[in-house]
């Protein structure tokens, strides 16, 4: 059985493939969110680590779930015991948006075909999201008699508004790359060939910054999607007392007056 995580290492950049093209990527699958759930927490741990670049192998970003799985007699996600689903979802799939937010380590998201359902949920997980002008999105949970069992209804709203997250909820269209763009769901589009090049670029920017500095603005930036401007400014204040403390930010400091490059070490 091939890797339903495919991971690269290139300097402090590492790319996690969502790695069943043949599925589509489905993320229903135990041992995707499993291997998702593993390397995403290695990474966080990692300080040596800093950006991840999340794509998906084939023609697909992600399509969700997997159909075949969804009958309640497949071992899948749904069981004959409602409260055997609950579990299900609650110890599988629902075990991603809580790693994402939790992360410190900045995740940009390189859409390169569909991204439906459970797909689009994934996607908007991540930081900063990028496609190609070939991907295809859908919150299309409606379509199938069901809801956004990961957490969609909390986390689309949050990029696209109410209005539109509703709008592309309750009708469960799909919408195109370009479509995607204009309501910020992605923040560029590219041609496909150019696609995996523009998220190692901006990677890379991300990667150039000191670590610790990086991690914990990424820190405050979620946590302010759920806390008030008081505790958000006590929050930055204590952050900040570690920061002026690190050895990247007396090298910044140096290196912006001697007008030369940084060497960031993560200290």
């Amino acid at each position: 059985m091939a890797q339903p995580i495919l991971q690269e290492r290139a300097g402090n950049i590492l790319t996690l493939t969502l790695n069943l093209p043949e599925k589509r990527n489905p993320i229903s699958d135990m041992s995707v969110v499993d291997g998702l759930c593993a390397a995403l927490q290695a990474a966080d741990e990692d300080i040596s680590v800093h950006c991840v670049i999340l794509t998906g192998a084939g023609s697909a970003f992600s399509a969700g779930g997997d159909l075949k799985a969804m009958r309640p007699d497949s071992g899948g996600l749904p069981s004959a015991k409602p409260v055997q689903t609950r579990r299900n979802y609650k110890y599988g799939i629902q075990r991603l948006p809580l790693l994402f937010q939790a992360l410190e380590v900045p995740v940009v998201a390189a859409v390169n075909g569909h991204a439906i359902g459970a797909g689009l949920d994934l996607a908007t997980m991540c930081d900063v999201r990028v496609a190609s002008a070939n991907a295809k999105f859908a919150e299309s949970f409606v379509k199938l008699g069901i809801i956004p069992g990961d957490g969609g209804a909390w986390l689309l709203p949050r990029i696209v508004g109410f209005s539109k997250a509703s709008e592309l909820a309750l009708t469960g269209d799909t919408i195109d790359a370009a479509e995607a763009l204009r309501i910020g769901l992605v923040s560029d589009v590219v041609p496909a060939n150019e696609l995996m090049p523009l998220a190692q670029k901006i990677a890379g920017k991300i990667a150039a910054n000191p670590p610790h500095a990086v991690r914990m603005t990424k820190r405050l930036l979620r946590e302010g999607q759920t806390s008030d401007l008081k505790n958000i400014l006590e929050l930055s204040a204590a952050m900040q007392s570690l920061a002026h403390a690190t050895a990247d930010n007396k090298e910044a400091i140096n290196a912006f007056l001697e007008k030369r490059k940084p060497e960031f070490k993560g200290e």
